[in-house]
């Protein structure tokens, strides 16, 4: 029975088509290669980001970008960045308005009051949050979150409210 293959030829960089039965099975060895290589979905990526480009309209004015939106606009590129969505990253800077080149770590885990060690240094800081709040078993209890989207607000006073009396 007649099938498609793909084969390397000697340089590893062009694919050589050996008795091809059909356009069908044409489509499906090659979706099958790309796939198995990982090109597949960063096409799809590449793809999606450059729609959005295409769509995004720059005459209108973006609201200014917060000083706590550029801190957690930081963090999710940082974890999706080291994760390897680097397309998903690249959207995120265009919609937000977040500059291009990154805020520098030890600045950011200054502006967050963070303290690394040398372990921690080697995975994204928001990775180190929220294991800090999933594993601290310190008894104070919750912490009380207040909005950080109102004017004058500064991150890291998240005291709890006095109690109503």
């Amino acid at each position: 029975m007649p099938g498609v293959y793909l084969v390397r030829d000697d340089d590893f960089r062009l694919f050589t088509l050996v008795a091809m039965a059909t356009v069908t099975e044409l489509k499906s060895a090659l979706r099958d290669t790309l796939e198995s290589q990982g090109v597949l979905n960063q096409l799809k990526a590449r793809i999606r980001a450059e729609v959005f480009s295409a769509l995004d309209d720059q005459r209108e004015p973006r609201p200014p970008l917060s000083h706590e939106n550029l801190l957690i606009n930081e963090l999710i590129r940082e974890y999706l960045e080291f994760n390897k969505y680097r397309h998903t990253a690249s959207v995120l800077a265009a919609e937000s308005g977040q500059p291009e080149v990154p805020l520098d770590r030890q600045f950011l885990a200054n502006e967050l009051r963070v303290a690394e060690d040398s372990s921690s240094k080697s995975v994204p800081l928001l990775y180190g949050l929220v294991s800090h709040f999933v594993n601290s078993g310190d008894g104070v209890g919750k912490v009380f979150l207040r909005s950080s989207s109102m004017p004058g607000s500064t991150i890291g006073n998240n005291k709890a409210p006095a109690p109503d009396t």
